[in-house]
């Protein structure tokens, strides 16, 4: 009986110091080591979510979500809106702007519709491992998503990137389920930048605002010099370890998902999370924007921290009232405002910062970068490759193939449709990114997805 009392005793020990943890845990401990952001770094935030915002919008010239002065959008920079009824289900809605105040090509992609199946199907498209693709893995609908908009508009940003010269960048904003989507696109572009008049990797960027879990541990890194994750808080997505295409069949019972995750994932030591090549994390930098603390009521004057983490890369799901509602892009916009404002107020009450010191601070960036990588290596991260070793940042102009001949395709493809791709590539002279998205991944021939083993070599075929 004592032994048994002990027994209880001990159990009941256990779980009370677990929950004791878990309900206690707040947003603001995933980051509380990491260094805090530049002005210069939080400045493009908020007028990106704006930029998404006006996805939403049936007329710029009058937009339901007023912007802060100084952040509208002129409607005669607008090069092109697509809506539900032009993306036959296969993508969230999106628009291509040019912002010739700051030079700047931005395609924004909108987040997840609770009320359109089409994105739902976007998430269901997927399973634990299915998709390899440039030495790890991705969640494949969202891929699929980035492929069908390149081919819709690769010619259009190629243009604009030729004609509007070396000054502009071209960046890629999304939120929720389009965040997927655009670093998704981000990876893509980067490896086949000769396809948009051979950009520089430094002039492509991407912000995925409250990002989806898209990609494997070793691409998250290698793409974080390209690649800015905005979280807010406690934001559940970028937290859940739950496959995407599960997410929504509990979305009307998120907080009891959210506690079967944080109850499963107690058992799961970190080394054996790190060593699993399938699980999905948000991608590239991460910026955390941290506006409530422990013990405290109400909000606070925001601040926000960033790294490029590899172990604790936002493993742990907060159990909070918040934890939704941080999702949400209107408050992601006016919390970073709320920063950039608070920044343009210290500017103005001292002098502005020397140019030494911003170049400090990109030289920081920089070795941040080179130290994740060795640190992702270090651990044995699957597929993880140090700076020494060749990456895709090492490729200065992608593929040198022809894009209209005919690639192989794996076995797994129907070879139909594989025939009717390269004829209408070849017929119309554009490129087919189903052909070159599948030079990034390839299967053995029992049909199972092995790694490359690198992209360089497949660049180089």
């Amino acid at each position: 009986m004592s032994v048994v009392c002990g027994l209880e005793c001990v159990v009941c020990l256990g779980f009370g110091r677990w929950a004791w943890k878990r309900l206690t845990y707040v947003g603001s401990y995933d980051s509380e080591s990491w260094p805090p952001a530049s002005d210069e770094e939080i400045e493009p935030i908020p007028r990106l979510c704006r930029a998404i915002l006006a996805v939403y919008e049936d007329d710029l010239s009058h937009p339901r979500f007023a912007p802060p002065s100084g952040y509208g959008m002129n409607p005669q920079w607008l090069v092109k809106r697509v809506p539900y009824e032009e993306t036959e289900g296969r993508c969230p809605p999106y628009l291509i702007y040019a912002d010739h105040d700051r030079r700047e090509i931005i395609l924004a992609v909108r987040g997840l519709n609770l009320s359109r199946e089409s994105d739902y199907k976007v998430l269901l498209d997927n399973s634990l491992g299915k998709q390899m693709f440039d030495g790890g893995y991705v969640h494949h609908g969202l891929l699929k998503a980035a492929e069908f908009i390149l081919k819709r508009e690769s010619e259009t940003l190629r243009r604009m990137v030729v004609e509007l010269g070396d000054e502009y960048k071209l960046v890629f904003a999304g939120h929720s389920l389009g965040s997927g989507v655009v670093a998704l696109m981000t990876v893509i572009v980067v490896n086949y930048r000769d396809r948009f008049g051979g950009i520089a990797r430094e002039r492509i960027r991407c912000y995925a605002i409250a990002p989806a879990r898209c990609m494997s541990l070793n691409l998250a890194v290698k793409y974080a010099d390209v690649i800015d994750s905005v979280v807010l808080q406690d934001d559940f997505l970028p937290r859940t370890p739950t496959p995407l295409e599960h997410i929504f069949g509990s979305i009307f019972c998120l907080p009891c998902l959210l506690f079967l995750v944080c109850l499963r994932d107690t058992f799961i030591p970190e080394s054996r999370k790190l060593k699993d090549p399938r699980r999905l994390y948000a991608p590239g930098r991460m910026y955390h924007i941290i506006e409530r603390k422990i013990c405290r009521c109400g909000r606070f004057p925001p601040e926000v921290r960033t790294a490029i983490p590899v172990e604790g890369r936002f493993e742990h799901i907060v159990l909070s009232c918040n934890a939704t509602s941080d999702h949400a892009l209107l408050w992601i916009e006016r919390e970073a405002q709320k920063i950039v404002d608070i920044g343009k107020e210290d500017a103005a009450e001292t002098a502005s910062a020397p140019a030494q010191q911003k170049m400090k601070r990109a030289q920081t960036l920089a070795s941040e970068y080179k130290g994740a990588l060795e640190r992702a290596a270090t651990l044995n991260v699957p597929h993880a490759t140090t700076p020494s070793e060749p990456t895709s940042e090492d490729v200065n102009s992608g593929p040198s193939d022809n894009p209209t001949e005919e690639i192989t395709k794996p076995p797994h493809s129907d070879n139909k449709n594989g025939a009717a791709a390269n004829c209408d590539s070849k017929s119309s002279g554009r490129t087919n990114w189903d052909e070159l998205v599948e030079k990034l991944f390839t299967r053995n021939e029992t049909g199972k997805l092995v790694v490359k083993k690198d992209i360089s070599e497949i660049v180089g075929q």
